[in-house]
C-alpha cells in the first residue's frame, strides 16, 4: 500500500481526494494548518472510509516543519498539493501574502521532494492560468494570457516552477488545471465550507436558498455571452478527485512519457451563472432571492476546458451531471443547517 502525502487534506478538494485515494488502496496523511478549514472534517472521511487520517497541522512556509514530516515518513511515494489561499477577490487586495503562501510553501515542499527523492508530485493548478483566452473551449496548448488575478500568477508561477524542477530531478510531475469544481460527497458528510461570506456562486446558491445569505448577488450581466453573465466548467468535485487518484497512479505506472505532463479537467461544457441558477431552482424547488450587481474585479468572461487529453491519456471520464451537481450540494448544505455546530467551527458526532 503507496504512502500519499496530501496537503490540504481537510479542504474541499483535498478531502474528498483522500476518500477516493483510499477507496483506490492507497495509505494517506495529510498536512493541513486548518487556516481556511474545518480541523475535524477528517472525521467525515473517517466515517465514509472507516480509515483515521493522520493529519500535521504545520504551515508548509515553514521548511524546517515541513521537513520535519518527510522524516517521519519516509516512506511516502507520492505528494498531491492542494493546500494553498484561493480566493481571486481576496488575492486582488492582498497580492503579497497570495505570492508569499502560495509559492513558498510550494518551493519547500519541492525542496523535500528533491531530499528525500519523492517520485511522484501532483500540483492543484486551475484554469485562471489560461487568463482571457481568445478561443474556448481551452486546450492544454491554448497559450496563457495575462492571469486576471494574483491568485491567477500564482498558478502560472507554480506551474512555471514546477516545469524548471521537473528537468533537474528524478521526480515526475503533473499539473492539473481544473475549471470550476463544486457539488458534494454523495453521503452528504463532506462538503464545501467557506471562510466568511462565500465567492463562490454555488456555495452562494446553496446558503443563499436555506436562509444563510438574505440574498445573493450575481457579479454582471453585461458581459459578451449568451446571457450577459460569466460562463464557467463546474465540475463535480469527485470528478476532480477521482482524477487526481488517476493522474497519480498514471505516473507510478511510468506511463508519463514526459518529466512533467498538464491536463485540463471540466466537462467540456459552458454554463453561465443564469443558467447554474435555473439549473438549481429546477433540482430543488427553492426560487433563489438574488439581484444582479457590477462586474467583479479579477473574473474572467469565459472558460470552459477541451478534456480530451484526460480522457484519453489518462482514462479519465466526467461522470456527474450539472444537476446531480447542484443536488448534492444542496444535500450538503441542507446537512450544514441540521448540524449548524460545522458553522462555529465545530464538529458535532455526525450519524
Amino acid at each position: 500500500m503507496k504512502k500519499i502525502l496530501v496537503t490540504g487534506g481537510s479542504g474541499f478538494i483535498g478531502s474528498h481526494t483522500i476518500v477516493d485515494l483510499i477507496e483506490n488502496g492507497f495509505e494517506v496523511i495529510s498536512v493541513d494548518n486548518n487556516s481556511r478549514s474545518n480541523p475535524r472534517i477528517l472525521e467525515a472521511v473517517q466515517k465514509i472510509t472507516g480509515k483515521a487520517i493522520k493529519n500535521y497541522k504545520v504551515d508548509l512556509c515553514n521548511y524546517d516543519d515541513t521537513f520535519a514530516v518527510f522524516q517521519e515518513n519516509e516512506d511516502i511515494s507520492g505528494i498531491i498539493h492542494f493546500a494553498a489561499f484561493k480566493s481571486v477577490a481576496e488575492s486582488v487586495e492582498h497580492p503579497l501574502m497570495y505570492f508569499e503562501n502560495n509559492l513558498l510553501s510550494l518551493i519547500n515542499l519541492l525542496k523535500c521532494v528533491q531530499e528525500f527523492g519523492i517520485p511522484h508530485f501532483v500540483f492543484s493548478s486551475s484554469c485562471t492560468v489560461y487568463g482571457n483566452a481568445d478561443e474556448i473551449p481551452v486546450t492544454e496548448l491554448t497559450p496563457p494570457k495575462p492571469a486576471e488575478s494574483p491568485y491567477g500568477y500564482t498558478k502560472q508561477m507554480g506551474e512555471q516552477i514546477i516545469n524548471e524542477f521537473a528537468k533537474a530531478s528524478t521526480a515526475k510531475c503533473i499539473l492539473l488545471r481544473y475549471f470550476n469544481p463544486v457539488g458534494a460527497h454523495p453521503s452528504a458528510l463532506i462538503g464545501e465550507l467557506p471562510v466568511g461570506k462565500p465567492e463562490n456562486l454555488v456555495p452562494a446558491i446553496t446558503q443563499t436558498a436555506i436562509g444563510k445569505i438574505p440574498k445573493m448577488q450575481v457579479w454582471g450581466t453585461d458581459y459578451p455571452t449568451r446571457d450577459g453573465s460569466c460562463i464557467r466548467d463546474y465540475i463535480h468535485v469527485c470528478d476532480i478527485a477521482h482524477a487526481h487518484t488517476m493522474a497519480l497512479q498514471y505516473l507510478i505506472d511510468k506511463k508519463s512519457p514526459k518529466k512533467c505532463e498538464v491536463f485540463n479537467l471540466g466537462t467540456g461544457n459552458g454554463v453561465s451563472v443564469l443558467e447554474a441558477i435555473k439549473a438549481f431552482e429546477k433540482v430543488s424547488g427553492v426560487k433563489l432571492n438574488y439581484s444582479i450587481g457590477p462586474r467583479r474585479p479579477g473574473d474572467v468572461i469565459a472558460i470552459y476546458a477541451n478534456n480530451d487529453l484526460a480522457k484519453r491519456q489518462l482514462g479519465w471520464q466526467p461522470k456527474f451531471s450539472l444537476e446531480e451537481m447542484m443536488s448534492t450540494a444542496w444535500k450538503w448544505e441542507q446537512r450544514l443547517k441540521v448540524d449548524e455546530k460545522f458553522y462555529d467551527g465545530k464538529f458535532s458526532a455526525l450519524n
